[in-house]
């Protein structure tokens, strides 16, 4: 009986939920803040949150956001949702958020000839080829709600040609 449930459960899971709301390299809200159900359900109601899914085969990832809000911080998992990678505001170098997904040899290549505009950059290293970048930000009150929404709405996720 178990047997047959595997495909149900395995429909419902971080990857296909995202899947099935956007494509790859597109931010997407995970709260209900953003209109409609929620993405996930476990979200923190003292949190927004966003993520995109992506692909290291087509290349690296990058994810900024302008803006500043109280606190953020960012997950990279892979496509069965392990945690790969951690990070919030206080190991950003401007309190910004802008990183860097590749992989290994990917990271060979950029270390060789470090591109300006990405120096300042997190580079999260991650031995993955398909994964999810979520980015959380703190709505301390009632007053912050627009400021995080325009935060997690103005971030990008975006395949780098390198």
């Amino acid at each position: 009986m178990v047997l047959f449930l595997v495909p149900e459960f395995s429909e419902r899971d971080a990857w296909s939920r995202l899947a099935m709301t956007s494509d790859l390299y597109r931010m997407t809200r995970l709260d209900a803040e953003a209109g409609g159900a929620p993405v996930v359900k476990s979200v923190d109601p003292m949190f927004y949150a966003a993520a995109c899914r992506f692909d290291l085969a087509d290349g690296l990832v990058r994810i900024k956001a302008p803006g500043d809000v109280p606190f953020w911080s960012a997950s990279v998992y892979d496509r069965s949702g392990h945690n790969i990678y951690s990070f919030n505001d206080h190991n950003a170098n401007s309190e910004k958020l802008d990183a860097v997904v590749l992989t290994p040899a990917q990271m060979i290549d950029v270390r060789r000839d470090l591109p300006e505009e990405l120096q300042g950059a997190i580079f999260v290293e991650a031995p993955i080829e398909e994964g999810i970048f979520v980015v959380r930000a703190f709505v301390p009150d009632e007053s912050w709600k627009p400021i995080v929404s325009r935060f997690l709405e103005q971030s990008a996720c975006e395949l780098q040609d390198y």
